[in-house]
């Protein structure tokens, strides 16, 4: 896609410098998008790395706002499990101060780390205008990932403090969207099974056959992208 990118900047909530872009719906106002996707990426690299598992919503209709937790890319700060969770706060507090679009049509999709970050941070501060909520191959419990990757050795260094899964309920009645691959080598598919299990009502598990951690949405030339469209077009709709 031949995507207009606008280079912005804002201010988490202890003063840390994040940097992002604003990416108009493609061949519309951005008043008149259909809703503008705040998208949040997961563990590597910076939006440029990040912008494949976004763009195509501009194609669909859909501004988007993609940024750096700090300690990425061009934001300010050091990574820290605390400040990235409020960082997502700061997108959505950003997004609902643009003049140049419906702030009551407003959606979170997260990938991976992402998606484990937006969970905690909506179910801590529910924002209004949000319709919808999109977590793909995100994690519940970093207590479970760290002994996945590192075996006891690895549980015994991190805490569950903050985790996805003891938020994820207070998300409802915004409908959730959980989708994951059933191959996903980095994050289990029984991780994004959990979330969809604890999660209230309104919710859909989109569970992508042979997808991998980066590849659920874009398998099969995309095939759950126009599902995940479909789906995102009715709730805004509802």
């Amino acid at each position: 896609m031949g995507a207009e990118i606008r280079i912005h900047h804002f201010k988490s909530a202890d003063n840390t410098a994040l940097h992002g872009w604003f990416i108009p719906a493609k061949g519309k106002a951005a008043k008149s998008a259909k809703g503008t996707v705040v998208f949040s990426h997961g563990n590597a690299g910076s939006i440029g790395h990040h912008l494949g598992f976004c763009a195509w919503l501009a194609d669909a209709g859909y501004n988007i706002v993609i940024y750096d937790y700090r300690g990425f890319g061009k934001s300010g700060g050091t990574p820290d499990r605390r400040g990235m969770i409020d960082d997502v706060k700061a997108a959505f507090a950003y997004a609902r101060k643009r003049p140049d679009i419906d702030t009551s049509r407003l959606v979170s999709y997260g990938h991976s780390l992402g998606g484990a970050k937006s969970v905690t941070a909506l179910g801590e501060s529910p924002v209004r205008g949000l319709r919808a909520i999109v977590i793909d191959g995100a994690f519940a419990s970093y207590l479970a990932m760290a002994r996945i990757v590192g075996g006891q050795l690895g549980a015994s260094l991190v805490t569950d403090e903050l985790a996805p899964k003891d938020f994820v309920e207070k998300l409802s009645p915004v409908p959730l969207l959980v989708v994951h691959g059933s191959n996903d080598e980095v994050v289990p598919v029984s991780q994004g099974r959990q979330l969809f299990e604890a999660a209230g009502q309104p919710k859909t598990l989109f569970e992508v056959k042979s997808g991998r951690h980066g590849t659920a949405l874009s398998n099969d030339d995309g095939a759950y992208r126009r599902k995940m469209i479909a789906w995102l077009d009715a709730v805004m709709k509802g």
